[in-house]
Formats: C-alpha cells, structure tokens, sequence
C-alpha cells in the first residue's frame, strides 16, 4: 500500500477527515479507466460476435416483404400450429430435464462419496460421450432402437415382447437420446457442487439425532441445490435449442422450434418468419434465467428471515 493510502487509512480509523481523499478518487477513476481500456477489445469481440447478430436478428423479425411489420408475429399467435410447436419444445425440454434430474444427481451423489482418485476414473466415463461426434452418438441409438434394432431383438429374444416396440420416430426415441446427450451437462455441475459441502454438517446433524435420511434432506440436499439448480437450467436451456437428435430420432413427427425455424429457413427463405420464432425462443429463455433469479432471491431473502 501506498503511503497516501497509509494515511487515509489511518485517518479514516481516528475519525479525522481525510485530506488526500481527492487524490485517492481521481486514482480510483484512473485505475477503473485502465481496466476499461484492457478489456475493450475483448468487449468489442462479444459486442460483434454476440450481439450484432441478435440485434440483426430482431431488426429481420420486422421486416415482410421489404417494409417494417407484425406480420411474423401475429401468425405465430394466429396459427394454432406455431404454438403447438413452442408447447411441445418447452414440454419435451422440461421432460427431459426432470428425468436428467432423476438419473444424474444420485450419480453425481454417489461420485461425490467416494475418494478423488475414484471419482476422477468414474468422471471419465461420464466425459467419455464428448469425445465421439454428436451425429455419432444419435445415430447409434438409432440402430439400437429401431423396430429390428439391438433393444428389440434382445426383447423379443428373452419373450418379454410378443412384436418390436415403437422406440424410435416418435417421443420415446427423441426422449431417449435427448436424456443420454444431456446427462453429463447436469452430472458436472452437480457433482462439483456436492463436492464442495462439508461433510462435517452431516456430523453435526447426525451429533443431534438425525437419522443418515433425515440429515441428507434437510442438511445436504440444500446446500447441493444451487449446483443443481444450475445444471438443470443448463440441460433446459440446451434442449430448447436442440435440432440434430430430435431431427433424427423423431422422424419428423416431433417438431421443434429448432426444426421449425431451420425449415422457414431453409425450405421456405422466410427469413423473417425463421427470425420472429428464434426472438421469441430467447425472450422465453431470458424470462425463464430472469424468473429463477428472482425465485432465487426471494428464497434467499425468506431463508435470512
């Protein structure tokens, strides 16, 4: 520390006023201005790599036919079938992140109890997905589903099913390999997030009575809820842009925003109608993070009262 700030110091802690407090604001203004300056560059990438885009995006929604107009939006809330397809986008996404939820955070608990050295090996396993294309892994589950596929013949062969079963093309399909390409979004979050309690508030509850069950819901189970409300947020989030595993395991009977706008897109040139829906996707997401955050404060605001 500086001499200046030495004093000031001292001062502040004698009550005295402080002469050189001019001199510390004008350096503190400084330093914030140099701060500025070593990371406008980097503001400047975001600026015209993220939100350029979506400011052109927004701008495209409004355009029909050359001129400025509502045109795109009020068919979305016109049409029956535009909100059948956020319903079914929205649905599926919640789906598949209650059952991310039900399979990864025993995983991530059970990870979270055994020593450093196991859980890295076992952690590998769960990484190990990431390291094969996601066209890959979609169409693999799409040979073991199919009505001659790996699951059905195995089925039928231990005579637990009389015909193949409808596992793929439909909602159970793109269930299916949506749950297992998600999974490892919620497994990380959570696991390093229980990793971090400690274990010692299980100790002290166990100290007053608690039973092992009883101490989990009412000691562990909280503290882990911020690593997994943050990796079910990211599953969520990550499934409502998803396109290539529902493409492929939904046979086209499962429509999506993402297949919808690549269709306007693609099939049809309606750029503003493909733009109108993906605004609308992210003002949802927006209102969605914005909505947790608030829940989130207001549990916190009641929990310090």
């Amino acid at each position: 520390m500086s001499a200046t700030g030495i004093e000031s110091l001292a001062a502040r802690r004698a009550g005295r006023p402080d002469a050189n407090a001019p001199e510390l604001a004008a350096d503190e203004r400084r330093e914030r201005l140099h701060l500025f300056g070593l990371s406008l560059p980097a503001l400047l990438v975001i600026g015209i790599v993220a939100f350029l885009p979506t400011a052109w995006l927004f701008w495209l929604s409004f355009i029909d036919e050359g001129s400025f107009s509502l045109a795109h939006y009020e068919r979305m809330v016109r049409e029956a079938s535009y909100l059948r397809i956020f319903w079914s986008t929205f649905e599926i996404s919640a789906v598949v992140t209650v059952i991310a939820i039900l399979l990864g955070y025993p995983l991530a608990y059970l990870l979270s109890q055994l020593s450093e050295r196991a859980a890295s090996l076992l952690l590998i396993l769960v990484l190990v997905p990431f390291w094969t294309s996601l066209l890959v892994r979609t169409y693999a589950w799409l040979v073991l589903l199919q009505r001659r596929g790996v699951i059905n013949d195995w089925l039928q062969g231990l005579g637990l099913v009389d015909a193949p079963l409808r596992l793929v093309h439909n909602y159970t399909g793109t269930l299916i390999g949506m749950t297992h390409i998600m999974l490892p979004f919620l497994i990380l979050p959570t696991y390093a997030a229980l990793r971090t309690i400690d274990r010692d508030y299980l100790k002290a509850a166990a100290s007053l009575g608690a039973s092992p069950l009883r101490a989990f819901w009412t000691v562990f189970f909280p503290l882990s809820l911020p690593g997994l409300m943050a990796g079910a947020l990211l599953v969520f989030v990550l499934c409502l842009g998803f396109y290539v595993t529902p493409a492929l395991l939904g046979g086209g009977r499962v429509l999506l925003v993402s297949m919808k706008i690549q269709q306007n897109a693609g099939m049809y040139f309606e750029w503003g109608a493909a733009s109108a829906m993906g605004v609308i996707l992210l003002v949802a997401t927006l209102g969605i993070f914005w909505g947790l955050g608030r829940l989130v404060s207001l549990d916190r605001v009641m929990g310090e009262r």
